[in-house]
């Protein structure tokens, strides 16, 4: 098996005639966590949705040793590579148990859900608190919870989260960076897409810098901290 999870090659992707990616090269391992980080409008959740299969364009992906270039988004979610979108995108007037159940919903095993509905619970307790409460009434911070438990219910190889942080506290994003760290040790891999370049890279093993719709940087996480042009554009320092 290769340590390889993903790896894209020469990524085009463009919005009808306009171009936003440009020669996208990239790889995650198997049990990393990779930032990809930018500026709003940098091309980060065209990438993801390229990676998801909702965009298409030219180039190669390749996940888990499948050739995802003409697969569709379910064949894509089938396979283990599961999104928590930008904006959480819950079911506001369903409950916090119904919301994480729509994650498991390919799945037959009722007893593999329930011992994943457990994990989720024991990651997050208060959603297991809030279980029966509309999804919609929960605080931003326990919204994004629910969001990232919905993906873990799918049993992803690959957990691609999208802005995870926005218009979130401090304190709940260190909560939410420790979460990312314990689902690494349980053989989940990890792409956290970030505006907030020093969250990101604080829990990450590698990562990547996009700027307008190209990759510009790319390194272990304490090389990019260190990098001075990072720290001039994205840290302030």
């Amino acid at each position: 098996m290769s340590e390889i999870l993903l790896n894209v090659q020469g990524l085009f992707v463009g919005y009808g005639e306009v171009p936003v990616l440009r020669d996208i090269h990239m790889d995650i391992r198997r049990g990393e966590i990779v930032a990809l980080v930018g500026s709003n409008g940098a091309g980060k959740t065209t990438l993801l949705r390229a990676l998801s299969r909702v965009l298409a364009g030219t180039g190669k992906i390749t996940f888990d040793g499948h050739d995802l270039t003409h697969l569709t988004p379910d064949q894509g979610f089938a396979l283990g590579l599961v999104q928590v979108p930008e904006g959480r995108q819950l079911f506001d007037q369903m409950t916090v148990f119904e919301n994480l159940m729509m994650g498991a919903f390919r799945r037959r095993s009722k007893g593999a859900i329930h011992a994943t509905l457990e994990s989720v619970y024991a990651l997050f307790p208060t959603l297991y608190e809030r279980r029966t409460q509309r999804a919609g009434s929960l605080s931003g911070g326990e919204q994004q919870m629910c969001a990232i438990g919905r993906g873990l219910m799918a049993t992803p190889k690959l957990l691609m989260v999208d802005e995870m942080s926005l218009g979130l506290a401090p304190v709940i994003i260190d909560q939410l960076l420790e979460v990312l760290s314990t689902i690494r040790k349980q053989d989940v891999t990890v792409l956290l897409v970030e505006q907030d370049v020093f969250a990101a890279l604080e829990v990450a093993d590698r990562g990547y810098v996009i700027e307008t719709g190209a990759v510009t940087q790319s390194g272990t996480a304490l090389e990019l901290t260190e990098s001075p042009e990072v720290k001039r554009a994205y840290l302030g320092i």
